[in-house]
């Protein structure tokens, strides 16, 4: 009879893992680089909303912003910064920033609630002004989901504008990403913040009034 442990018991391979100490030291010098370059995007998109004037909802802070790193996003460990953030009952109005280890980098713009129609107007408005920059709506029933591709997002092109209509025709919010691989020359040269900025700007058609 088979021991009730026998399926708990470490092969070697998972054995060299737990006592491999410099992966570990690796792991922990990777998350802080991350971080830093998270909080020097962050910097600078504050630097963006001086300049701007955006369709902020009621009770807006400037000053609000969340930085967050997990292990856990299915299975894998994963960094992110909300800033702008602004989650107040039914209302949201965030851009996240997320390093998903193991699958890729998202900037998202995130609205829900009262901002949504005017956004989603200034969305078929100034469509053209938004397609063709390596945008994509999200497709899933939740803003949580972060997967990319068919039956999760949906490209922002310019001969897509008739079915991103249909997406969002019954929609009380609406999640926007770009997503960069992890292997990206850019990120290889520290270039997340500038990254950051862009994806952002490119958002602005959609977000001012």
């Amino acid at each position: 009879m088979a021991s009730p442990l026998h399926g708990h018991l470490l092969t070697p391979t998972e054995l060299t893992l737990v006592g491999d100490r410099e992966l570990f030291l690796a792991k922990e010098r990777t998350i802080l680089k991350v971080q830093a370059l998270l909080a020097t995007l962050q910097a600078g998109l504050q630097e963006e909303l001086a300049g701007t004037t955006l369709l902020f909802p009621p009770g807006f802070d400037p000053a609000k912003a969340q930085s967050v790193k997990g292990e856990r996003l299915e299975q894998c460990p994963y960094q992110y910064v909300d800033y702008p953030k602004h989650f107040l009952g039914d209302d949201k109005f965030t851009f996240r920033s997320l390093c998903w280890w193991g699958h890729h980098l998202v900037f998202a713009m995130i609205v829900e609630g009262g901002q949504v129609k005017q956004c989603k107007k200034n969305f078929f408005d100034r469509f053209h002004q938004l397609a063709g920059h390596g945008l994509e709506l999200s497709l899933a029933p939740t803003l949580w989901e972060w997967k990319r591709g068919e039956g999760y997002t949906l490209p922002i092109t310019h001969d897509r504008k008739a079915q991103l209509a249909a997406v969002l025709s019954g929609r009380s919010w609406f999640k926007i990403a770009r997503f960069v691989p992890l292997e990206s020359p850019a990120l290889c040269e520290g270039r997340l913040p500038e990254l950051g900025r862009e994806t952002f700007r490119s958002l602005l058609p959609l977000l001012t009034p």
